[in-house]
C-alpha cells in the first residue's frame, strides 16, 4: 500500500507542530426515518417512537479530543436521563417523545475553543384515537319546533400533525357530501381535533361512525381508526352511590364503597378516586366496589365515584369517610390575668386548659376529675367547652378564689361519643409547688468549645412545676437548626448535636414553650457555640515532576483555620524534618529547592497545626515523564506489502517533554488481544524531544486481521514513566482521504494561482444571493446543507469570457514503497471532486497534475464544458505522480454571466478509481480542514517572531 506525505517544508511543520483543536461532525446510524436540512440550523433527525437512535459523533484533533454529548429543549423532566453521554455514539434504545430535541456533541482537547454540532431529532407518533359524542337539544317556547344535533369530536395525539377521515358504516363523509353533515376543526384547537356535526338529527344519522387518523404513513407509521356506534338509545351516564353520606368508621375497620350505573349508552366505565389522588395501594378494586381494608386515619377523605362512556360530560358521585380518633394532647396553666403576677397565690383566679385534636370534632366529649372523682360545675369550678380565644376542641377549668383545699391533680378526660377509640387523660397537679418556670445556663456551659465532628450537649435548665417543652431555635431566626428545622423540642432541656460541624458555630436560644406549662411570657436563654477546626490547606495534593539539578518551590497556603492565630508549620520530606516555623501576617510558607538531586524525589509534606488539629499540604516531587499521546489522524496509517502480514505507521506526541530529563528511549510493548503475552521492545531517542513533535515508528509484520494492543512507556534516566495503550485495528477497506470540503476559511491550505486572472470564492448557500444571476450555481453543498461551504468561480461582470481561475491544492510528496526509501514505480492514485455546472453560460472545468521538476508543463487529467444540469456530480480520475505533485483546478468563464462552476469534497484514494458511488448524503469528516488551518496560524506566529 502506497502512503503519500504532506510537501517536504509542510513535513518539518507537522513534525514540529503537531497539536490541532477538534473537528467534530454527528452521522447517524440507527433507524432513521428521515434527515432534512433546515435553513439555518443543523439537520433534522425524523425517527419513529419505540425505534432506536444511534448518533455517532466523528471527531479529529490532537491530543485526542474529549467527547460529550448533551440535550436540550426536551422536556424539562428529562434532562438526558440527568447525566451527560461520555462517548462517541450515542444509543437510545425503545425512544420515547419527550427524548425528542435537540442533541449536541461537543469535543474538546485543550487547544482553541470545544468543537460542537447538533442535530434535532423529531420523534414521531400516532396514539389510538378517542371519540368523544356531545349533543344539543333545542325547544321553542310554543313545543311546536323540536331539533336535536350531534357533535362526534375525535382526537389523537399525534406528531406530525394528524389528518382525519370520517366513515358512516362504509362510506366515507366530507363536507359538502350530506347537507345533514357538517365537517370542520375547531379554532382553538386546530390540528388537533375534527368535529362530525349531525344536525336535526334524522333515522339515517343511526349508525357506526369511524374516525380515522393518519400521518399519511410517515415513518411506516399505519392509520388508526375507532368504531362509535350512534343510535337512538345513545345517552350520557349517569351513576348511584348505594352508600350513606357520610361514612364515619373506626380505625381498623373495612370499608366498602358501592358504586353502580343507573344509565348511559355505551356501557359507561367506573373508576374510584380519593381528594383527585390515586387510592392507596392496600386498596382494592371491582368494578364499581372500592374495598378499603383495615382503615386508617390517613385514608380518611372525600372519595369519588366517575363514570365514562365519551358521551357528554363524565357523571361523579362523591362521599366522604371519617376515620374516628384522639391525638395530640396538650394543656396549659394560666394564672390570675387580672393581677400581674405568674404565681398561684391563694385568693385569687387560675385557669387550667386541655386540648385535644378530635375527629369528627362534634363527637368530643370532655370531662374533669379532681384527684380520681368526677368534678362538675360549681360557682368556683366553672368548666367551659366554648372559649372563643382557643381552638376548636379545648376545655377549660376556671378555679375561682383558689383556696387550700383546692390543692390536687386535675385531670382531663377527652373521648368519643359511643366509644371504640381509647380515652386520652392528661394530669395537671395544682399545688403550692406550682410555679412558673425560670431558665438558666449551668456554669461553664456557654460557650461551648468543641471540636469538629464531635458530639456537643447545649443545655438549659428548667425550674419550675410542671416543666414545660423547651423549644430550641438559632438567635438568628432564619438560620435553621442542625437537622434542617426551625425548631426543636427537647423535654429535657437538653439539646444533643451528633458530628458537629464548623456550620454550626453560632448563638443558640432556648425558650418555654406555652404547652404542658404555664400560660405565661416564654422564658429564654442564649447558648454560644463555638466549633474549632483545623486548618483547611491548599494545595492538599499534587504532583511536580521534575529533572534533576533543577530549581523549585513548593507553596503551602492556608484558607481557613479556627483558631486562626498560633499557627504553626513544618515541612518533611519523607520522615526527615527540613525546617519548621510560625506563620506571623501571611497565610503561606514556602519551600524552596535550588538544585534538586535524586535524594530530593519522593513526597513533601507541610503540616500546618492549630488548637484543633493539623492540615497537610502534600507534593509528590517525580521525575517520571509523562505520558505520551497518540496521534489518531495519520493518514494511510495502515499499509500491506505481504499477503498475510499488514503494518501500522504509528504516531504519537509526548506531553510535556521538558517538564522533566530528556525522554532516552520509548518501551514498546505489544500484545494480540485476547492474549496474555506481550512483545517489548525499546525504540532510542537521539536529541530532545520538542513539544509537540510528531515521532512515528512502523509496525510490521502485524498478522491479519488481528488487533493488537499497543502500549508505550517514556524513559528517562529517573527510570520508566507514564504509560498509554492503545487498540491497532486492521481493516481491509481502502478508505478516501478527505482533502478539503472547505468548511473552515482557511480551505486546508489550498491556494490561488497568482498567475491567473481571477479567483475561485468560498461561498454558502444559505447566504448566495440570487437577485442577478436565479438560473445557476448550486443551491447546496455537495451534501444538501445550505449552511456549509464549497468554492465557486463566480462569472458577473467584470469577468469576461475565457478569463480562467486556478486553485491549487497542497504539495505532496511521494512515499516509497520499500522499506529502504526508494521509488520502485510510479505509484497510482486516485484523485477526485464533485461538481456542479449549471447554467447556460457555462464555461469550462479542467484538472491539471503539477509535478515538481516539471515546470510549465502541467499533465491534464479531465475536463469538461458546458451545462451538466443542476445537481452534483463527481468525477474521479486516475493520476500517477513520480515526484512531488499538486492537483490544479482550473475554472474558464463562458459566454454571459449564467455560468457559475462550484467545487466541493477534493478526495485522494490510494490504488485506482473504482466505480463512483451512489450520490451520498453523508460528507466525509473533514479531519485535515481544521488541521491545516492550524499550521497555517502556527505558521504565521513563527513568522511574526
Amino acid at each position: 500500500m502506497y502512503i503519500f506525505y504532506v510537501f517536504i517544508w509542510l513535513s518539518s511543520l507537522i513534525f514540529s507542530f503537531s497539536t490541532a483543536p477538534p473537528t467534530v461532525r454527528i452521522i447517524h446510524s440507527g433507524h432513521a426515518c428521515n434527515i432534512e436540512e433546515e435553513r439555518y440550523t443543523e439537520r433534522v433527525y425524523t425517527i419513529r417512537e419505540g425505534e432506536t437512535l444511534e448518533l455517532a459523533c466523528l471527531v479529529s484533533g490532537h491530543p485526542r479530543p474529549q467527547i460529550r454529548w448533551t440535550k436540550t429543549a426536551g422536556s424539562a423532566s428529562d434532562r438526558f436521563q440527568d447525566s451527560s453521554v461520555f462517548n462517541e455514539t450515542l444509543r437510545i434504545i425503545r425512544i420515547q417523545r419527550h427524548q425528542g430535541g435537540r442533541y449536541y456533541c461537543k469535543a474538546e482537547n485543550g487547544l482553541g475553543s470545544p468543537a460542537i454540532k447538533s442535530i434535532r431529532v423529531d420523534v414521531y407518533y400516532l396514539d389510538d384515537p378517542i371519540v368523544t359524542v356531545h349533543q344539543s337539544i333545542g325547544e321553542a317556547k310554543e313545543q311546536f319546533y323540536y331539533e336535536r344535533t350531534v357533535f362526534l369530536r375525535c382526537m389523537a395525539n399525534s406528531n406530525p400533525p394528524v389528518h382525519y377521515s370520517w366513515r358512516r358504516g362504509k362510506e366515507f363523509l366530507s363536507q359538502g357530501s350530506d347537507k345533514g353533515v357538517e365537517i370542520y376543526e375547531p379554532f382553538f384547537t386546530q390540528g388537533e381535533t375534527k368535529i362530525l356535526k349531525l344536525k336535526n338529527l334524522r333515522p339515517q344519522d343511526y349508525a357506526n361512525y369511524s374516525c380515522i387518523a393518519s400521518v399519511r404513513n410517515v415513518c411506516g407509521i399505519p392509520e388508526k381508526n375507532v368504531l362509535f356506534k350512534l343510535s337512538n338509545k345513545t345517552a350520557s351516564p349517569t351513576i348511584k352511590l348505594l352508600v350513606e353520606e357520610p361514612i364515619v368508621v373506626n380505625p381498623g375497620q373495612s370499608v366498602t364503597l358501592v358504586c353502580v350505573t343507573s344509565g348511559g349508552e355505551p356501557t359507561p366505565t367506573l373508576t374510584w378516586v380519593r381528594n383527585t389522588d390515586e387510592l392507596s395501594k392496600k386498596s382494592r378494586l371491582n368494578g364499581g366496589t372500592l374495598t378499603l381494608p383495615a382503615i386508617s386515619m390517613e385514608e380518611a377523605g372525600v372519595y369519588s365515584c366517575v363514570a365514562s362512556n365519551n358521551v357528554g360530560n363524565p357523571a361523579k358521585k362523591s362521599t366522604a369517610i371519617v376515620v374516628r380518633g384522639l391525638k395530640k394532647g396538650r394543656f396549659w396553666i394560666t394564672p390570675d390575668p387580672y393581677h400581674n403576677d405568674d404565681n398561684i397565690q391563694i385568693g385569687r383566679e387560675v385557669k387550667i386548659s386541655c386540648q385535644v385534636e378530635a375527629t369528627p370534632p362534634e363527637e368530643l366529649l370532655f370531662s374533669w376529675l379532681k384527684n380520681g372523682r368526677p368534678l362538675r360545675s360549681s360557682e368556683r369550678m366553672v368548666i367551659t367547652h366554648t372559649d372563643p380565644d382557643v381552638q376548636p376542641g379545648t376545655t377549660n377549668l376556671d378555679i375561682i378564689d383558689l383556696k387550700f383545699t383546692d390543692f390536687g391533680t386535675y385531670t382531663c378526660v377527652a373521648a368519643l361519643k359511643n366509644g371504640g377509640i381509647p380515652e386520652v387523660s392528661i394530669d395537671v397537679n395544682i399545688s403550692s409547688t406550682t410555679v412558673p418556670p425560670e431558665l438558666t445556663v449551668p456554669r461553664g456551659k456557654s460557650p461551648m468549645v468543641v471540636q469538629e465532628g464531635d458530639t456537643v450537649d447545649l443545655q438549659c435548665l428548667v425550674s419550675g412545676k410542671p416543666k414545660p417543652i423547651i423549644l430550641w431555635s438559632r438567635a438568628d431566626k432564619e438560620v435553621p437548626m442542625p437537622d434542617g428545622s426551625l425548631q426543636t423540642e427537647s423535654y429535657d432541656g437538653v439539646l444533643r448535636i451528633v458530628n458537629v460541624s464548623r456550620e454550626m458555630t453560632g448563638t443558640y436560644r432556648c425558650a418555654t414553650s406555652q404547652y404542658n406549662g404555664f400560660n405565661v411570657k416564654p422564658r429564654e436563654a442564649l447558648v454560644e457555640l463555638t466549633v474549632q477546626y483545623p486548618p483547611v490547606v491548599e494545595p492538599v495534593f499534587t504532583e511536580i515532576r521534575q529533572g534533576l539539578g533543577r530549581a523549585f518551590t513548593l507553596n503551602c497556603r492556608v484558607l481557613r483555620a479556627h483558631p486562626s492565630k498560633v499557627l504553626k508549620y513544618e515541612w518533611k520530606l519523607g520522615t526527615r524534618l527540613l525546617t519548621m516555623g510560625q506563620f506571623d501576617q501571611r497565610d503561606e510558607t514556602d519551600y524552596n529547592v535550588r538544585a534538586l538531586n535524586r535524594e530530593g524525589y519522593g513526597e513533601y509534606t507541610c503540616e500546618v497545626t492549630n488548637e484543633a488539629g493539623v492540615g497537610a499540604c502534600r507534593f509528590l516531587v517525580t521525575g517520571r515523564a509523562y505520558a505520551p499521546e497518540f496521534y489518531y489522524d495519520t493518514y494511510s496509517a495502515l499499509w500491506q506489502n505481504r499477503p498475510r502480514v499488514y503494518g501500522f505507521k504509528l504516531q504519537w506526541t509526548q506531553q510535556n517533554p521538558l517538564s522533566v530529563d530528556r525522554i532516552v528511549a520509548y518501551r514498546l510493548g505489544m500484545k494480540q488481544t485476547g492474549q496474555s503475552r506481550w512483545w517489548e521492545q525499546e525504540i532510542p531517542m537521539e536529541g530532545a524531544i520538542a513539544k509537540g513533535e510528531l515521532i512515528t515508528h512502523n509496525l510490521t509484520e502485524l498478522i491479519k486481521p488481528e488487533a493488537y494492543l499497543v502500549r508505550l512507556t517514556p524513559i528517562t534516566r529517573f527510570g520508566e514513566g507514564d504509560s498509554t495503550d492503545r487498540i491497532i485495528r486492521y481493516s481491509g477497506e481502502q478508505k478516501s482521504f478527505c482533502l478539503c470540503s472547505f468548511e473552515d476559511e482557511a480551505v486546508c491550505m489550498f491556494t490561488q494561482d497568482k498567475t491567473d486572472d481571477f479567483d475561485w470564492t468560498r461561498h454558502s448557500a444559505a447566504t448566495r444571493d440570487t437577485k442577478y444571476t436565479p438560473n445557476t450555481g448550486p443551491s447546496s453543498d455537495r451534501a444538501g446543507s445550505k449552511q456549509s461551504f464549497y468554492m465557486y468561480i463566480e462569472t458577473s461582470r467584470p469577468r469576461l469570457e475565457g478569463e480562467k481561475a486556478r486553485l491549487l491544492t497542497p504539495t505532496f510528496n511521494v512515499a516509497p514503497k520499500s522499506p529502504y526509501g526508494t521509488v520502485t514505480a510510479a505509484p497510482t492514485y486516485c484523485f477526485g471532486f464533485y461538481y456542479h455546472m449549471y447554467g447556460k453560460h457555462i464555461g469550462a472545468l479542467n484538472a491539471y497534475l503539477r509535478q515538481k521538476g516539471h515546470s510549465g508543463s502541467d499533465s491534464s487529467l479531465w475536463n469538461l464544458v458546458g451545462n451538466q444540469g443542476d445537481r452534483w456530480k463527481q468525477a474521479k480520475v486516475n493520476i500517477h505522480p513520480i515526484a512531488s505533485f499538486q492537483l490544479v483546478l482550473e475554472g474558464i468563464r463562458g459566454p454571459g454571466i449564467e455560468g457559475d462552476i462550484a467545487i466541493d469534497d477534493v478526495t485522494i484514494e490510494e490504488g485506482e478509481c473504482k466505480d463512483p458511488p451512489p450520490n451520498s448524503k453523508y460528507r466525509c469528516l473533514m479531519q485535515w480542514n481544521i488541521f491545516f488551518y492550524s499550521l497555517l496560524i502556527l505558521l504565521n506566529l513563527v513568522m511574526a517572531f
